[in-house]
């Protein structure tokens, strides 16, 4: 007797907006939002990649408004709830309260783990919204697994449904899904959740050990699109739930015709980016990238040993300072590199702002 899947939340409408200069339009949400529905999917993630308030404070101009993106989804879905996502700071208080308006049905508040007492206005107003909160930790593996169970347990104080373990960079391996897990679970019977990045290749393999473990919710998005090297592929894990005896109820060729016809075709290039592994071996997190690219330019380094570098010291911020300072360190022991910076190291592929 096969046992129930945790529940996936499809991303691929706000995680993978990033790859695409977050140009997906109002119509694109309705047809894949519908596509993803009919084939089975209950958790549906739109808008801007950033979340709610991103195009008007200046994070990278959206093809659509918050509104249109809300409206294509309330429209279209009639039994899938539809969330967005909500970073305290560029989000603020109004926009939950028009998403409710307009029928949302889950926000997920994002703040690094350090930072959940920023949360907390936005998830106790979310929730006399009528909206189910997810708390989403961004760089969980920053932060000892003792300092992320404790902010578990405030999030779970706030009103947070659901908490997110979040390997922002791809960075984790399995027994560290299971450490955080654990630890969360030490301090609070809340519902976790996880969010993988596919850095070192491990998006399934930490999504099925999340799992096993008891999660009540794992993301994916179609063809793995999303930021950086992307998420857990939506159909991969589909195939690998069912292969450990875990029921997704949805039929894993029908998922797989949504990817192929409607994601297949903005995929531009293939294979491995050697600074996406080299950011899931540094647990670099992209957002950064620009700063990189910046002084690895300037000094004519290699952008790959100044990740390294600089997460060195530290793996969740990239101030200025430290990243000029570790470029000229790098320069003058020699690392300069043979030519300038080409596209091959896909610069265009990350954004310089902040995001799990």
């Amino acid at each position: 007797m096969t046992k129930p899947a945790p529940e996936i939340m499809e991303v691929t409408l706000r995680d993978g907006s990033y790859v695409i200069d977050f140009q997906f339009t109002a119509a694109d949400t309705a047809l894949i939002a519908g596509a993803l529905e009919r084939v089975g999917f209950r958790l549906i993630e739109i808008g801007h990649g950033i979340g709610l308030g991103a195009s008007e404070a200046g994070m990278g101009q959206a093809a659509e408004t918050d509104l249109a993106y809300m409206k294509a989804a309330s429209e279209t879905l009639k039994r899938a709830q539809w969330g967005m996502f909500c970073i305290p700071g560029i989000a603020q208080l109004k926009h939950i309260d028009m998403a409710a308006d307009h029928g949302m049905g889950f926000v997920r508040i994002g703040t690094n783990v350090e930072d959940a007492p920023k949360g907390r206005r936005f998830i106790e107003h979310a929730r006399t919204r009528g909206l189910y909160v997810y708390a989403n930790f961004m760089k969980s593996y920053a932060s000892s697994t003792n300092a992320f169970s404790e902010n578990v347990r405030a999030a779970a104080d706030y009103g947070a449904q659901t908490v997110y373990v979040v390997d922002s960079a791809g960075s984790m391996l399995t027994e560290d899904i299971r450490r955080y897990v654990e630890a969360a679970w030490s301090r609070t019977d809340i519902h976790l959740g996880f969010h993988g990045h596919n850095n070192l290749g491990m998006g399934v393999a930490n999504s099925l050990m999340a799992a096993e473990l008891g999660v009540a919710v794992v993301d994916t998005s179609l063809q793995g699109f999303g930021r950086g090297a992307g998420n857990t592929p939506t159909e991969q894990l589909i195939c690998a739930l069912q292969r450990r005896g875990l029921e997704t109820q949805m039929d894993a060729i029908e998922v797989m015709d949504v990817g192929e016809h409607y994601i297949t075709p903005l995929i531009v290039g293939r294979g491995l980016s050697s600074i996406d592994v080299v950011s899931g071996l540094a647990q670099f997190h992209s957002s950064y990238m620009g700063v990189i690219r910046e002084f690895a330019s300037r000094y004519r380094i290699d952008p790959r040993r100044l990740i390294l570098a600089v997460c060195a010291h530290d793996k969740v911020n990239a101030p200025r300072d430290l990243v000029e300072r570790e470029a000229r360190r790098l320069a003058a022991e020699g690392g300069r590199a043979d030519e300038p910076l080409t596209p091959r190291f896909q610069f265009n592929r990350y954004h310089g702002t902040e995001q799990r």
